[in-house]
């Protein structure tokens, strides 16, 4: 409800906006601002009760009840006017222990509670016993009243009265389209589903036709390559013409108040009819990432269908039925050196028995665009509820995504950041990293810092961050003065810069321990945990990867692993192995049995190691050095996202193998990708992308179990 309450008042908004109502569009405001039931905001109307009680506010306080009573509860039936009193019983109580528990010894504020409210709670049994209250010394002591002053108490009652209204809003129709609303999302899953049928049956009409040749005539190299003129001119064509072939009905102002996305399992995507413009920064689809190729995806669940049902589709079939198709979500484009090869084993799936599917189907992908310079790093939290987004001007964003990609806090900070984790318990922290030899620990919910360590003046710059898997202790990489974090344009230095690894204790705020870094010490780069926090892997400027066990706190081994600087490592899925990228552009498989023993080596392009390089008009170039995950994997650990010019690429992972199997091209941006994450915490794995341009884009994938 009160999503729906917000949208409402942005189209209303523009709408004043677009007529030149100026005057209207300020008392609008002022109302907005002035409004007791908050836009039905469970939480705001929470904060205006607690606002409320911390400043002692009683005749506030029972306005604000009785507006609430007369404008919402009035309306329940009589068997919960029951509930009712008793909220407004436990409301007075939690006021009256807040002025006990403020001042013990002034209880002015507490006798003024009960000589203003006697004549109406005199008479009251739940009462009877409360009014001795501020004439015993030590009432937190006593029997009668000790579990009120319980913080336990407190929270449960805030649970219970957060619970109460949220009930209260879903079930009360206050806003008259809510119907409109459960009509139109009912016709998106309609057509959902006739879309999905529509692409089964012509599954089942290519299948009988296996034994059948299909000719293809070669083009000219010049009409093979007209498509690329116009991509953005044809996507905006092949959009207009969904939007065109939509019920009429759908044409709705209330239309906008849909989901943006969904991602549950079992049920298709759900599409939409339109995007709320207060969103279009934010959450903008790109036109072609909810096409899916006929017949790549299973549909195990639909059943043969009769030759009725054929004859009846069979125009619709043969409107969809092309030989090839450019632009797939998640299609492999072949390499354009040479037209002639055939096409890669990734890309080209026939419609015989045993021929493997695509692991993976690009459902859909969304950008986030709240960022005006390049992203350096981009995480997603333990719990995959929320992204934490931080750029080279040292803006961090911190958003969600499901059910709809919303900006929830916003941290701007005057020195310069280079690094951030998200804490494990509780993963509403953020762990910070400047460049000025401080680690700030965030509470994104209370949107406020909460410590400020001071890490080392000799060593100022906070490379890394990790949090171990327990959440009682971080690791901290901080290395000496030397090149900045964003833009480096600078040769690297002959000589690596020394620095420090320290462990943080998160809960007594102060340094347990610094690692020894043999043979001299040398700046971190990464860092990174097993899954139990007995491990910890880094990579160094001087091209060492080194193992720690974190229960002696000791090097356990190490080993030159790159010609250069180590960027990125991380653990495999069964951990006895460990990935790395450095600046010789290779990609790297260790094993942590047989100190510094190869598993496999690959050669990536430099779009996907660094350093990134974005160019200009008038010979403008902006270079920046990896500072954040350059690679990451899949759920089960099979495929791994790496970094490109155009957006993510995954990978098939093989032992043994001569090279990366390239399985699926994420695309979607127009700046090189320098960081990227996968988050598998929701049942469709989600993979973030971010560029030096500030876009992020975020891909659900949905994975093909064989």
């Amino acid at each position: 409800m009160g999503s729906a309450v917000e949208r409402t008042d942005e189209h209303v908004r523009e709408y004043l906006i677009y007529r030149g109502f100026t005057s209207t569009l300020k008392h609008l405001d002022n109302d907005i601002k002035a409004d007791k039931e908050k836009g039905f905001r469970v939480d705001k109307i929470i904060d205006q009760l607690q606002q409320f009680v911390q400043s002692f506010d009683l005749s506030g306080l029972k306005d604000y009840w009785l507006y609430l009573d007369r404008r919402l509860f009035s309306r329940l039936e009589d068997v919960y006017r029951s509930t009712v009193n008793k909220l407004r019983i436990s409301l007075y109580r939690y006021y009256v222990i807040n002025t006990v528990q403020v001042s013990p010894r002034n209880l002015e504020k507490t006798q003024e509670f009960f000589q203003k409210q006697a004549s109406e709670l005199q008479g009251q049994a739940e009462w009877r016993d409360w009014f001795i209250l501020p004439f015993i010394p030590s009432p937190e002591q006593n029997p009668a009243f000790s579990q009120y002053f319980s913080r336990q108490w407190a929270d449960t009652f805030l649970v219970s009265l957060h619970n109460f209204l949220s009930v209260l809003f879903q079930c009360m129709h206050i806003l008259h389209f809510d119907a409109e609303v459960q009509k139109m999302t009912g016709l998106s899953e309609e057509n959902e589903q006739l879309r999905q049928l529509l692409f089964a049956l012509q599954t089942e009409s290519r299948d009988h036709r296996g034994g059948e040749q299909m000719v293809h005539h070669k083009l000219p190299t010049y009409v093979q390559n007209m498509d690329r003129l116009g991509d953005t001119e044809l996507d905006l064509v092949t959009s207009q013409r969904a939007v065109s072939s939509a019920t009429t009905s759908t044409r709705n102002f209330f239309s906008t108040f849909l989901p943006q996305g969904r991602r549950t399992s079992g049920k298709p995507l759900q599409a939409t009819s339109g995007s709320s413009p207060s969103q279009a920064a934010m959450g903008r689809r790109d036109p072609s990432s909810n096409q899916v190729k006929a017949g790549s995806a299973r549909f195990p669940d639909l059943k043969k269908t009769d030759s009725t049902i054929g004859w009846l589709f069979s125009p619709f079939m043969c409107c969809l039925q092309t030989p090839e198709k450019k632009g797939e979500p998640w299609e492999v484009e072949p390499p354009a050196e040479s037209s002639s090869e055939p096409p890669d084993s990734s890309n080209s799936r026939s419609w015989g028995a045993g021929v493997e599917e695509q692991p993976f189907i690009k459902l859909s992908q969304e950008e986030y665009g709240e960022h005006h310079s390049s992203i350096m790093h981009c995480r997603v939290d333990c719990s995959g509820r929320r992204v934490a987004s931080l750029d080279v001007d040292g803006v961090i964003k911190v958003w969600s995504f499901n059910p709809i990609m919303q900006t929830k806090a916003t941290i701007m900070s005057k020195s310069p950041l280079l690094s951030l984790e998200w804490a494990t318990k509780p993963d509403r922290l953020l762990l910070l990293g400047s460049g000025v030899g401080t680690v700030r620990l965030y509470d994104t919910d209370a949107k406020k810092n909460l410590y400020e360590m001071n890490i080392d003046e000799a060593h100022p710059r906070i490379l890394s961050l990790a949090c171990s898997p327990s959440g009682s202790s971080f690791v901290c990489s901080a290395a000496a003065p030397g090149r900045s974090g964003s833009a480096e344009s600078a040769p690297r230095l002959p000589i690596p810069v020394s620095g420090q690894l320290l462990l943080w204790d998160t809960k007594t705020v102060k340094q347990q321990l610094q690692f020894s870094l043999e043979p001299e010490p040398v700046a971190i780069n990464c860092t990174a945990f097993n899954h139990n926090g007995n491990l910890l892997v880094t990579g160094a400027a001087d091209g060492v990867i080194r193992l720690f066990d974190m229960q002696q706190y000791e090097s356990a081994m190490s080993w030159r692993a790159h010609d250069g600087e180590v960027y990125s490592v991380e653990f495999s899925y069964d951990e006895n192995t460990v990935f790395s990228i450095g600046e010789d552009g290779k990609f790297i498989q260790w094993n942590i049995h047989r100190c510094g023993v190869k598993q496999s080596e690959q050669i990536l392009p430099q779009d996907a190691t660094g350093p990134f390089v974005l160019s200009g008009y008038s010979g403008y170039k902006q270079v920046q050095v990896p500072r954040g995950r350059l690679f990451t994997f899949d759920s089960e650990g099979q495929h791994v996202l790496t970094c490109s010019s155009s957006g993510g690429l995954i990978y098939r992972l093989a032992n043994g193998e001569s090279a990366l199997e390239r399985v699926l091209s994420l695309g979607g941006h127009k700046a090189p990708v320098v960081t990227v994450d996968w988050c598998s915490a929701v049942d469709c794995g989600t993979c973030l992308t971010a560029s030096m341009d500030g876009k992020i884009k975020l891909s659900t994938l949905l994975a093909q179990k064989s």
